[in-house]
């Protein structure tokens, strides 16, 4: 054992969280994991919402500290679980968002081509398992669906897993957006295992139904909001811009991280056999791609240089969100003005006119479901019970077509 048997940390959103083995501490204090205290949790929505300043260092530890008091109940019912299974499944919540890039999804659009957070989460882990002389081999086991007793990769990974119980409530707390409250701690009380899978006792639908309603209502007031959408497509153009700019050899300030990663075109086999690139990805955070912004916005370049002192000074771009995709001609005739405005030629309108698609489902039908387990012994996926309220509308999924360009 290590001399520190046992910290408490001081959370704002469930008071003091405990960490007390040795294992744990270790893998919280790797240069990988601090790493997470410099990413802000939200990316850019602390620009709608200024209390979300968060990060994922923060967002992690909650996620562990939920998944100890759901072990702690499961186990008081009676479900069978080794110390060394309790330990492995809060490192697997520990490590869950390990591979997450600056600003969360930006980078994985704007300068990683085809490298989601999923599969750099799982070389680091593998890496780590190495340094750590195989400790983690029952965490990555359980994080990835192998190991026998399937309720526990499900509290990790599920549509009613630990992670989005924090993250709901969480970013609830930190916004300041009231709808995304969920009672996470009746939740947690009503979880039980039946066949080896995670469910809920029956008293706890409405509390399920609030959780799924909650977290439609998050999305599209918070993660999905019109301006947090304009500000991260903001950044992830300049990002493309700048890897643009980077390939054609010209002259960018980046720190030596960034600078691999504009200036090489770094693919899952670079990650797979360069042990460098993976090193790399661990020294980039929200700083540096924030600090070269704040140069970047006095480039030559007029594209790069436009976009960067917008998102610093926050003159967002317009958004508009329609249920119907937009008509060809909108989308010209705004083309038009923009070039006519900013003198910028037709090559480059890509970067300041454009549309997208943001969806939700809510609820997924296909996905791993959340099954409630009925007093009788029967078992029904939530969408399927009578008269509850996600069978009818949350389980469909909601796309809303959006377009994005400068106010003129």
């Amino acid at each position: 054992m290590t001399e520190r048997k046992r910290k408490i940390v001081n959370d704002p959103v469930y008071g003091f969280i405990t960490i007390d083995h040795p294992l744990i501490f270790n893998l919280l204090s790797h240069p990988c994991y601090q790493r997470l205290r410099r990413i802000h949790q939200m990316a850019l929505a602390h620009l709608v919402y200024p209390g979300a300043m968060h990060t994922r260092f923060h967002h992690s530890l909650g996620a562990y500290h939920l998944m100890t008091i759901a072990l702690q109940e499961l186990k008081s019912k009676g479900v069978d679980i080794t110390p060394e299974e309790e330990v492995a499944a809060k490192m697997a919540i520990l490590l869950h968002d390990i591979g997450h890039g600056p600003y969360s999804h930006a980078l994985e659009n704007g300068i990683i081509e085809g490298v989601s957070h999923e599969a750099i989460s799982q070389w680091l882990m593998e890496d780590l398992n190495r340094q750590m002389d195989g400790a983690l081999s029952l965490t990555l086991d359980i994080f990835n669906g192998r190991y026998h007793k399937h309720f526990l990769h499900q509290l990790v990974s599920s549509q009613l897993d630990v992670d989005r119980m924090d993250y709901l409530n969480r970013d609830s707390f930190f916004t300041g957006v009231a709808e995304g409250t969920i009672g996470y701690d009746r939740i947690i009380k009503m979880l039980t295992v039946h066949n080896g899978e995670l469910m809920v006792e029956e008293k706890g639908i409405y509390s399920i139904e609030k959780f799924i309603v909650a977290r439609r209502l998050m999305y599209w007031q918070v993660y999905l909001h019109k301006t947090v959408l304009s500000a991260e497509n903001m950044l992830v153009k300049i990002l493309q811009r700048a890897k643009v700019l980077a390939q054609d050899g010209q002259q960018l300030f980046c720190s030596p991280a960034l600078s691999y990663f504009l200036y090489n075109t770094v693919s899952k086999d670079n990650f797979e056999q360069e042990p460098d690139c993976l090193r790399l990805f661990c020294m980039l955070d929200d700083y540096d791609i924030m600090g070269a912004i704040k140069v970047w916005s006095e480039h030559p370049d007029k594209v790069l240089s436009l976009l960067c002192k917008w998102l610093i000074n926050r003159e967002l771009f317009k958004v508009v969100l329609t249920n119907e995709p937009f008509d060809n001609s909108v989308v010209v005739q705004l083309r038009q003005q923009v070039a006519q405005k900013w003198q910028i030629s037709d090559s480059d309108l890509d970067y300041f006119v454009f549309t997208d698609v943001a969806s939700l489902r809510a609820y997924n039908v296909n996905d791993e479901k959340i099954n409630i387990l009925f007093k009788d012994g029967t078992v029904k996926d939530i969408s399927s019970i009578d008269n509850a309220l996600i069978s009818h509308t949350l389980a469909i999924p909601v796309k809303k077509f959006y377009i994005c360009h400068p106010k003129i």
